[in-house]
Parts: structure tokens; C-alpha cells; sequence
């Protein structure tokens, strides 16, 4: 009884606003969009929060059913869920165009704050400044990326097969295995053993990809010097468009691939450009803005950022219409359960490694212990927390603890 004056109210406002323009509409969006693109502070749950409050409760375009079906369609497909639910309702108000609109709107303030960072970053990275500020704000990263895979890891392994799952993408990371290859293969693991195709089999097996097949898909360490913005936009585009989960995830692969595969970056440098994801509004995916700066200058950040996003808003553009079918079919969602759990699985692997890097002594182990107790106890906001990680690299420098 409650669902239906607010599905009738959703139908009456947008009713009302028939007579609309579709140019009115574009403009709505574009202003809805880049104020909440400028403010969105706090992650994907904050975001998708106050796309609720915009959209639901203050201009009625929709109903609250029709937003988290949206919602729901974003889990069933890679990229950043917050970015795709801003373009899909994009889409729902004002078709391909609003698509656009949307979606941009929502990516730019933070692309455009990430890509001046970089410019000073680049510069000053070797600097006492910055490097003290940083010196604080690595550990503060680490106990955010714990929480993150904690809080939804409980949601996750929510049985036996999402929980082995999720131990087997683990085991895969620290042994080096490919990672578009455990998310596909764990994937479809989970969903043969939920839709019971594998009834009276040793199912355990589907969580053991072959390492040998692994190690021949793993492409192989390379060194460079330069890279140029062609490979970092092919880069980022193969990552736009296997990446499932939170932004965190995005973290797995870098390590993985930018680090200790390719050399084109540090472990150092990756917790840098995290820790500037943090302070910024916005999708976490514009890191990729970040280090396509430092690896290919102005046309590396551009790059890199068209890459990544691109997948999102073809994605959503062919499965929009799609979507009553998706959200109910047993197969898609036993994948969906799969791939998160392994997303999660590679998050816990790369966490380890950057805490190695980030962890250097007494103090970066407090504060990210301290971190860690405000997050999970308090539940703090991480804008705040980053900034304070800063204060605390300040104060370091001050009293004499960092050069």
C-alpha cells in the first residue's frame, strides 16, 4: 500500500512535466549533475545517496522502484555503479543525449580537480611539502581500503560458494595469476554451482582455475621509459571494461599490470594518486586522471579518462531497455555473485601489498590502526580522515619525525 501513492506520485510529477523541452531537460540534468559531481564526497554509497534525494525525493523523476532497478542492472555489468547510475537516469529523462550529459557532468569536476592535482604532484613530488603531506595520508588509504572490502565482503560471500570464491581470487593474486581470468572463470563458477548444474560433482574444482593456462594468459613484465597516450588510453579501456565492483577494485589491477608488470609506475606513486582519489569528489575511477597525467602528461590524463569511462556509458546505453529481463534472471545474478566475491577477493591481495608500502614505521602503523578505528567504530566520513592523515604529516615534519 505504501509503494503505490509514491509510484502514482512519480507518475503525477512526471506527468506535470510533460510539456518539458527536451533542451530544458538536458539543462535540468547538466545542472543536477555537476552540482552533484562538485559535492559528491564520501564514495559510491554517498553518491548514490544523494542521487536518491535529487531525483526521488526533491524532483520526483522517478520512482524509488524504478531508481533501484537501476541500480540493481549497474551490479550486472563492469564499471563505476555510481557513474552508471547518474548516466542511466541521464538516459531514463532524456534518452542518448541525456545519456551524455549525465554521465559527463557527473565525471568532469572531479576529472578536472584530479587532473590540476596531478600537474602540481608532478612537479612537486619530490619536494618536503608534499611528500610529508602524503607521508600521512598512505596509511589513512589503507585502512579505507579495509573497510571497503570488509563492509562488502559481508554482503558478498553470503555462502558456501561466494566464500570459497572469494578465499580462491585471494590465493590467485598472491600467486600471480591473471586477473581478468579469476574474475571471468570465478564468475562462472559460482554461477554453474547456484543454478545446480553441478549437482552430484566435486564443485569445489570450478574454484581452481589451471595455473597453467593462468600463466600463459599473464602478460609478461616489461620495462619502458615513456609511454605514450595511445597504450595509456588502450589500458585504461581494457579496464573500463572488465571492472567489476567498488572503485577499490581498480587498485588490484594497477598494482598488478602499471607496478610490477609494465614498471610504469611505483608502488609509492599508486598510493599517491589513491590518496589524491580521496580528497577529491566524485567516481574513485578518476585515479585513472591522475596517473594518465604522470605517465603520458595532459594527453595521458584525457586519455586515460575517456578509456576508462567509455565502456561505462556504452554499456549502459545497450542494456538500459534491458533491464526488467536482467534483474530477474538466475544466471546473470549467479555471475554477478561470483565476479563481486573475486572483486573483492583481489582488493584483499592488493591491500597487503600497498600496506607493505605504506606501512614504513611506528607512526604510519598507528595512524593506520587509529584510521582503521574511526571507520569502522565511528564511521567517519574519509574526506575527513584523509585530511587529517595530512595534519598528522605536517605535524611530523614540524616536530622533526620526517626530513
Amino acid at each position: 500500500m505504501t509503494q503505490e501513492p509514491e509510484e502514482f506520485q512519480g507518475q503525477a510529477a512526471e506527468s506535470d512535466r510533460a510539456p518539458t523541452t527536451k533542451q530544458e531537460r538536458l539543462t535540468e540534468l547538466a545542472i543536477v549533475f555537476l552540482r552533484l559531481g562538485t559535492i559528491a564526497f564520501g564514495g559510491p554509497a554517498a553518491h548514490i545517496a544523494m542521487m536518491d534525494h535529487e531525483v526521488v525525493s526533491r524532483r520526483q523523476w522517478m520512482s524509488r522502484e524504478k531508481l533501484l532497478d537501476l541500480l540493481g542492472v549497474t551490479n550486472l555489468i563492469p564499471g563505476p555503479n555510481s557513474t552508471e547510475l547518474a548516466i542511466h537516469i541521464g538516459y531514463e529523462r532524456a534518452g542518448w543525449r541525456g545519456l551524455l550529459v549525465a554521465g559527463t557532468c557527473f565525471i568532469l569536476p572531479a576529472m578536472l580537480i584530479v587532473w590540476a592535482l596531478a600537474a602540481i604532484y608532478a612537479r612537486y613530488q619530490t619536494v618536503a611539502q608534499v611528500s610529508w603531506l602524503l607521508y600521512g595520508i598512505k596509511p589513512v588509504i589503507i585502512a579505507i581500503v579495509i573497510q571497503a572490502v570488509w563492509n562488502l565482503g559481508k554482503k558478498a560471500a553470503k555462502d558456501r560458494p561466494t566464500i570459497i570464491a572469494g578465499v580462491s581470487a585471494i590465493a590467485a593474486y598472491l600467486a600471480g595469476w591473471n586477473e581478468i581470468l579469476v574474475l571471468v572463470s570465478l564468475g562462472i563458477a559460482v554461477m554453474l554451482v547456484k543454478n545446480g548444474l553441478s549437482k552430484g560433482k566435486p564443485w569445489g574444482a570450478f574454484f581452481l582455475p589451471l595455473s597453467g593456462v593462468v600463466s600463459q594468459i599473464s602478460a609478461p613484465a616489461t620495462t619502458v621509459t615513456s609511454v605514450g597516450w595511445v597504450s595509456v588510453f588502450l589500458f585504461f579501456l581494457k579496464l573500463g571494461c572488465v571492472l567489476y565492483g567498488s572503485g577499490y577494485v581498480l587498485l588490484a589491477f594497477l598494482q598488478r599490470d602499471l607496478v610490477e608488470r609494465n614498471h610504469w609506475l611505483t608502488s609509492q606513486q599508486l598510493l599517491d594518486a589513491v590518496a589524491i582519489g580521496q580528497i577529491t569528489p566524485g567516481p574513485v575511477f578518476t585515479t585513472a586522471t591522475f596517473i594518465g597525467y604522470l605517465l603520458a602528461g595532459n594527453a595521458g590524463a584525457i586519455a586515460a579518462t575517456l578509456g576508462i569511462f567509455l565502456p561505462a556509458f556504452l554499456l549502459v546505453w545497450v542494456v538500459n531497455p534491458w533491464v526488467p529481463k536482467l534483474r530477474q534472471s538466475p544466471y546473470a545474478s549467479g555471475f554477478l555473485d561470483g565476479v563481486n566475491v573475486a572483486s573483492l577477493g583481489l582488493m584483499a591481495g592488493v591491500t597487503y601489498t600497498l600496506a607493505q608500502a605504506a606501512l614504513m614505521d611506528w607512526l604510519t602503523v598507528i595512524v593506520a590502526i587509529l584510521s582503521a578505528i574511526a571507520v569502522f567504530r565511528f564511521k567517519i566520513n574519509s574526506m575527513w580522515l584523509v585530511l587529517a592523515g595530512g595534519a598528522i604529516g605536517f605535524a611530523s615534519h614540524q616536530l622533526g619525525f620526517i626530513g
